[in-house]
């Protein structure tokens, strides 16, 4: 059994598919296939399952799954870390990020890092969605990862850095731009941009507007915010967003952002596997993005 045998068989468990991970590890299937085998030679037990679509751990495979899976996230943290030591903090800090997290979120944070640690590669990677950024973590692909906070996941810690409330993104000059602040029912059967629904910022506006009763329509749909955004501001529609930091407040800004007061804010922050076995320069840029982001941009509709 190596440390090889068990990185294919947990990138096999991962995939579901051994050609996929095959083409990963731009190898054979067959040689995919020996380390899966090795190992259950040396068990005694089958490990995977067969099935028209691919492969699943057995009860056994899981086990040994969930074990390796573990173990070798954090060897490779230790390498990593040891890394540091003799190259005098110089490495990376992996990253995974929403496509509008590093404009909103981290633009400060990422100067001042890269001028304490000029020799310190940041690597962003960008994720579609909660769950991907969590499976990157626990295969120890990333060091951190930039979230909106939701239900608790096995193996991952997450850590709130900032409430963000919700205000609606009107063009300026809509009838709806001047006023103090909007209430939900206003919103009822208004057409809005929205997010995804899967997304856990969108889910949280959903059910916020399903508890206070509000049925707001939508016939467009983005990614982003930042999409969300443009599309208010070319005259195509609401958008109900967060208060990002950094939003325009001139009087001049083709938006005005009108506070919605009675839908409860919600949190972002940072998902880790173990907060006391992050790398030190990953924990330093986590403290740098969070010390820079103590609390969103104001915003009022005659802002």
């Amino acid at each position: 059994m190596t440390l090889d045998d068990l990185r294919v068989f947990v990138a096999v468990c991962r995939a579901g598919n051994l050609s996929a991970v095959a083409r990963e590890l731009t190898c054979t299937q067959s040689a995919v296939s020996q380390h899966v085998k090795r190992l259950e030679r040396e068990t005694g037990v089958s490990l995977l399952e067969r099935r028209p679509r691919g492969v699943v751990p057995t009860a056994a495979g899981r086990i040994l799954y969930e074990a390796a899976a573990e173990g070798l996230a954090g060897l490779d943290v230790a390498l990593r870390r040891i890394g540091d030591l003799v190259n005098g903090e110089s490495g990376a800090v992996r990253i995974a990020t929403g496509g509008t997290t590093v404009r909103h979120f981290m633009a400060d944070a990422i100067v001042a890092f890269r001028r304490q640690y000029p020799r310190v590669s940041l690597e962003f990677r960008t994720e579609t969605s909660g769950r991907r950024c969590f499976d990157a973590l626990l295969s120890g692909e990333l060091d951190l990862a930039w979230i909106t906070i939701g239900d608790p996941v096995r193996g991952i810690e997450q850590r709130p850095v900032l409430d963000l409330p919700w205000v609606l993104a009107v063009r300026a000059g809509d009838p709806l731009a001047d006023r103090p602040r909007i209430d939900p029912e206003q919103l009822d059967g208004v057409p809005l941009v929205r997010l995804p629904p899967h997304s856990v910022s969108g889910a949280h506006l959903d059910a916020a507007f399903a508890g206070l009763g509000v049925r707001a329509g939508s016939d467009t749909g983005v990614a982003d915010w930042d999409t969300a955004l443009l599309l208010a501001e070319l005259g195509l529609g609401h958008a109900v967003v967060p208060a990002l930091p950094g939003l325009p407040a001139s009087q001049d800004a083709p938006l005005r952002f009108v506070p919605v007061p009675a839908l409860p804010p919600f949190s972002v922050g940072w998902a880790v596997r173990r907060w006391d076995a992050l790398p030190p320069l990953a924990r330093a840029f986590a403290g740098m993005v969070a010390g820079s982001r103590t609390e969103p941009t104001r915003t009022s509709a005659t802002s």
